[in-house]
Parts: structure tokens; sequence; C-alpha cells
């Protein structure tokens, strides 16, 4: 049903934009955009985007799940420290990041890293919520099991504390990658002179209809093939806790 719909909508679009309802001045057809995006790709004129892109998301996304999760149990297992902690998560989306670029360039230099840091910054949060909600739902009876059966600290994390929280940390995965890529995506819109984003908004100010539509077409093929493959593992798992 879900591939239903998606495929209706995208047959409507090529339709409308086929006969004019939509001008090619605001939308090129889906078809075009495909077209157009494997001749960028065949001529390599985007690999280099590809790659800046894909690395700085990468290493952004990292970040954020290392630390989030680190930070999350840690104020999990500090009752007063997660209160004090607490109204800060609660407004930090309130804050409009990138206008601490310049400083970020100051301290890293004019080079990836500031987009690196901006994106971890976005999605750090997310893991650290999700991180702490899913050990608030670890069941205390099954942590009474694991001292009665003498388990160490870390065998009741690999065996209890894991399972039981890995819905709300697959939730915290999916989020701090969509915020990674928001954050690169957006950085290199607004800040850089490379990338993806730099490469739809330049199109965008250079009337290149097709080239932006094509690239923005692989950034959401990107986002939407990497939240698939984090939902299929995340289906898995659940499938396989379920069986045990």
């Amino acid at each position: 049903m879900r591939v239903a719909v998606v495929a209706a909508l995208v047959l409507s679009l090529e339709a409308l934009c086929r006969v004019g309802v939509i001008k090619p001045l605001t939308m090129v057809p889906p078809s075009g955009m495909v077209v157009e995006l494997i001749d960028q790709l065949e001529e390599g004129e985007i690999t280099g985007d590809i790659a800046q892109t894909v690395g700085e998301v990468l290493a952004s996304f990292g970040v954020s799940v290392l630390a989030g999760f680190a930070v999350g149990a840690l104020l999990h297992a500090q009752a007063r420290a997660r209160r004090a902690v607490a109204p800060v998560l609660a407004s930090w989306y309130a804050v409009p990041f990138f206008v601490f670029y310049p400083l970020l360039v100051a301290l890293f230099g004019l080079n990836s890293l500031p987009l690196i840091a901006i994106g971890a910054v976005i999605a750090t949060p997310a893991m650290m919520l999700s991180t702490l909600a899913g050990l608030d739902r670890v069941p205390r009876v099954l942590r009474k099991v694991a001292r009665v059966h003498g388990m160490g600290r870390l065998e009741e994390v690999r065996r209890i504390v894991l399972p039981s929280a890995a819905p709300h940390l697959f939730t915290g995965l999916k989020l701090a990658f969509a915020y990674s890529f928001i954050g690169v995506i957006a950085g290199e819109f607004i800040l850089s002179g490379s990338g993806l984003g730099h490469g739809v908004a330049y199109a965008y100010e250079s009337f290149e209809n097709r080239k932006m539509y094509a690239l923005m077409l692989l950034v959401l093929l990107v986002a939407v093939g990497v939240n698939g493959v984090l939902q299929t593992w995340e289906n898995r798992l659940a499938a396989r806790r379920a069986r045990a």
C-alpha cells in the first residue's frame, strides 16, 4: 500500500508536468530528474560533492550517536544532573545553531569540521533523549533477575539492558541520522562552497532547474534509503527477539 501511494503520487506529478499544469520553470517531471541525475553521475560532475557530503554526514552521525548514548547513559545514572539538564534539552531546538558557524570556523578552520560540528550538535540531543527513554523502560524485574544469576555489569548490559532499550535506541539512530543529514545539507546550502547542499543552492541561483531537482532527488533517495536500512535492521531484531 505504501509503495502504491508513492507510485500514484509520482505518476500524478509526472502527468501534471507533462500536460503543462506545472510549468517547467516551476518543476521538471520526475522522469526528467532521474535522467538528469544519471547523466550527472555518469559524467562525474557531482562525485566530489557526493563524497564530501557523505563523509560529513557519516562523521556527524557517528559523533552524535556515540556522544548521545554516552551522555544519555550518564544522565540516567545521575538523577540530579538529569534534572538540571532537562530544561536545556527541552529548549535545544529553539536555538539557531547556524549562527555559531563563524565561531566554529575560528576554532576548526575553513574546512568540513564546522559543518560536522553543526550536524553533531543538532543530532546529539535526539540520541540522548532516546537513550534516556530506552533505559527508563528496562524492567526492574529483569535487573533483579540479573543480580540473582550473578551477572556482571557488562553481561547485564549486553543481555538485558540493550535488548530492552533497543526500540528506543533505534529511534534515536534514525533521528540522529536525520538531524545530521539536515544539519550538513543545510550548512552546505547556506555556508559552504561545495557539497550537495551547495550544488542545490548554486543550481537554484543559476536557474538550472533540471540539475537542482536531480540533486534534490539524490538527497531524498539517500535519506529514504538509509532510513529504510535502519528500519529493516530494527524489524529483524524485533522479530528475533519475539521468537526468543
